[in-house]
């Protein structure tokens, strides 16, 4: 019964401490940035009140992500750090209170947000990034031309099973073709039977045109009936305008429809280190929590007079190492050095190693 008590205890204490972090360093991001964006907006495109407090709604959840792991670290240095400061934790120790046991309601609090954080980051962020970027662009800077783009993806779905998939290379804006075009289609099975290449399709304002390319059949085993045309219809109906709004930047993308767009891009042998990158950062990033969970604890039992102070400062250093380890993993990851899924791990595997220590040294 005392053991619920005291976890309960500790758990309050680090949440509210969790939730006041999560306030400052928002507070701080909206600050330094999207106060100045929004000034921007409005004095360069002269944007509305309305525009604007969308793009400042939607511009949260992001922000937010970000705030997770720095808020989780806050909130145990600053709750262990007053305990320790207080007598508190001397007090449970003497009680035969073991350091794990002490530490378990903070860790188990670092696992939590870090699920909870991976659930937000895959089901709230990318739609308002998207929701971000069609404000912008289309309410603020008033673009009603599309813009030049790689890598477009057109799937045709039917009952939940994709029939078609076209990808291109890019597209350009100009001519409104898009360049080089590959068209799979697929049987009931999800198997890809008929294949069609193409240097460019053009849009004739009522259809696309695919010009120079080559049509076959695909079996288990190989292709059959491969046939040369110089022009044939590709069996899409949407306009450039249509097919570009679908479009989506890596960040509006979920973790599913990363790992399509990956598989994608791997069939036209095109470099797919950003989006793995991108991809594994989904879960790395919120899984920061409970690395900095576990090694705030042993940090935060360090006995000190200005805990706050204390626990403020190491936030900062602690916050900023990690992150600075995290961009170089994220450019080594980038630029295929190492695999994406194992740079990307760098930050979080040197700060489990970090938090082991530092509980070895705590708990003797």
């Amino acid at each position: 019964m005392h053991i619920r008590i005291l976890d309960k205890y500790i758990f309050r204490e680090v949440v509210i401490t969790f939730l006041f972090g999560i306030c400052a360093f928002s507070a701080v991001f909206i600050g330094s940035g999207t106060l100045f964006r929004i000034a921007r907006y409005i004095t360069d495109y002269g944007a509305s009140f309305e525009s604007v407090v969308k793009i400042f709604i939607f511009g949260l959840p992001s922000i937010i992500m970000w705030t997770f792991p720095m808020s989780m670290l806050l909130g145990v240095l600053l709750t262990f750090g007053r305990l320790s400061s207080n007598s508190e934790i001397t007090a449970m120790k003497s009680c035969g209170i073991g350091f794990v046991r002490i530490a378990a309601p903070a860790v188990a609090l670092g696992l939590f947000v870090s699920i909870l954080a991976i659930a937000f980051n895959e089901y709230v962020v990318p739609w308002a990034n998207t929701a971000y970027s069609n404000v912008l662009y289309y309410e603020i800077e008033g673009n009603t031309t599309m813009k030049s783009q790689e890598h477009i993806v057109i799937k045709d779905i039917e009952n939940g099973e994709i029939k078609r998939l076209v990808y291109a290379r890019n597209y350009n804006a100009d001519t409104q073709t898009l360049n080089g075009v590959t068209m799979q289609d697929f049987d009931g099975e999800g198997k890809v039977r008929h294949v069609e290449n193409a240097e460019y399709a053009k849009w004739s304002g009522k259809d696309w045109t695919m010009f120079n390319g080559m049509l076959y059949d695909v079996t288990d085993t190989a292709s059959e009936h491969t046939m040369h045309f110089n022009k044939q219809i590709l069996p899409v109906s949407a306009s450039p305008n249509r097919i570009m709004r679908e479009q989506k930047k890596p960040e509006e993308l979920t973790m599913k429809e990363l790992k399509a767009q990956i598989a994608i891009m791997r069939t036209q042998y095109v470099d797919t280190n950003k989006l793995e990158t991108e991809l594994y950062q989904r879960i790395t990033v919120p899984m920061a929590s409970l690395i900095f969970a576990i090694v705030a604890v042993p940090l935060g039992m360090q006995p000190t007079r200005n805990s706050s102070s204390m626990g403020f400062a190491m936030s900062v250093i602690i916050i900023f190492c990690y992150y600075t380890v995290m961009t170089l993993a994220n450019a080594i990851g980038r630029s295929g050095a190492l695999p994406p899924a194992f740079a990307v791990w760098i930050p979080n595997i040197i700060g489990l190693m970090a938090g082991v220590v530092l509980i070895r040294r705590a708990s003797r």
